[in-house]
């Protein structure tokens, strides 16, 4: 029967396919255990939502089944997400903060947030949205929040959603179709208020949903707190993604990391035949992603069933788990923990990966 060392040693040919680093050296190999002829092991991920995790735990299996005297494998899979922000006294128990921006409005950037925090935290991570789009807020209308913020002290206790995610929106203070007439320095301390009097408490994400542009609440938010990374929503089409790439380029000269684009709209499924129409074209964000050297994080279709249901306050992934507007959006959260994950590792040096 191999010894724990042979167990460790036989692991190290196991390789994160994000890092291209054994699992060993990453950290992610926990509580090593013989007896018998069985072997156990835990492996510990960096996200609950890693979309390598059958994957891993299928290689561990398959190198420790290859020991000498081994019949059994029983492999242990958690996860413990990892911060990969710095300790500024800001949002401390906050371990991740993903903006959600575009270039310009209607590219569908809110509905993407919603759901990819839906994704997120149906994987077991704890989740935020923070509705960060001042004059055109719509978060609390696609979460159907009927019972808002409280003020306790002087902190502000986050309204909970599906999922237990907490919620944050200056919706929450306005009535229904009343505008926000402020001028940036108004927007500015909004958005500080959000960050530094809201009580988010333990989070492994929180997600920022940006106004459309390059204005105050995109500068004030990245020189603000040390954001993890902004993923990028275009459509499209070529004029979308023209004004995509310069909020792209905005956060890079701000030194905000590129997590990826997602292309949104990107076909429609016809529901009667099932024909494929790509209404607005379509791999152009792929293409561009390889141009300004980001990552493409995926696609999601133009479908009513993500209109219908945001619209009525039940958002696609709770109202259709298994439809493929869903498995879209799921698709596109792993990628972003994924790349979340490996922007920590990156920054820290620390035990990461998938």
């Amino acid at each position: 029967m191999p010894t724990k060392e042979d167990v460790i040693q036989a692991l190290k040919s196991v390789v994160d396919p994000e890092l291209g680093v054994d699992i060993v050296s990453l950290g992610m190999v926990k509580d090593v255990s013989t007896e018998g002829d069985t072997i156990k092991v835990t492996l510990e991920l960096t996200t609950p939502a890693c979309p390598f995790r059958s994957q891993l735990k299928g290689n561990v299996e398959s190198v420790l089944k290859r020991l000498a005297g081994v019949s059994e494998v029983k492999v242990d899979v958690v996860a413990r997400v990892a911060p990969a922000r710095t300790e500024d006294g800001i949002l401390p128990g906050v371990k991740n903060i993903i903006a959600i921006a575009s270039g310009k409005g209607g590219v569908g950037k809110s509905t993407l947030a919603v759901n990819v925090g839906l994704a997120l935290s149906e994987t077991g991570a704890s989740v935020g949205i923070l509705d960060a789009d001042i004059y055109g807020p719509t978060i609390p209308k696609i979460l159907r929040i009927k019972i808002g913020p409280a003020s306790v002290g002087n902190k502000i206790v986050p309204a909970i959603s599906y999922n237990g995610i907490k919620v944050m929106s200056i919706g929450f203070l306005l009535q229904d179709e009343e505008p926000v007439i402020w001028r940036g320095p108004l927007v500015t301390n909004a958005i500080r208020q959000f960050l530094t009097q809201v009580e988010w408490g333990e989070l492994d994400y929180l997600i920022v949903d940006l106004p459309p542009g390059t204005g105050d609440a995109s500068l004030t938010l990245a020189q603000s707190i040390p954001l993890t990374g902004v993923v990028i929503v275009s459509t499209p089409q070529d004029a979308a993604l023209r004004i995509a790439t310069k909020a792209l380029n905005m956060f890079r000269k701000l030194n905000v990391e590129i997590i990826g684009i997602v292309e949104n709209m990107s076909y429609f499924v016809c529901p009667n035949c099932g024909h494929i129409s790509e209404i607005f074209g379509r791999g152009g964000v792929k293409a561009a992603c390889e141009r300004l050297g980001t990552r493409f994080l995926g696609e999601v279709p133009l479908s009513p069933d993500i209109r219908v249901n945001g619209d009525l306050g039940n958002p696609v992934i709770i109202a259709a788990p298994k439809s493929e507007s869903t498995e879209a959006f799921r698709r596109i959260a792993y990628a972003i923990a994924s790349s979340v994950s490996v922007i920590t590792y990156k920054r820290k040096g620390m035990g990461g990966g998938s």
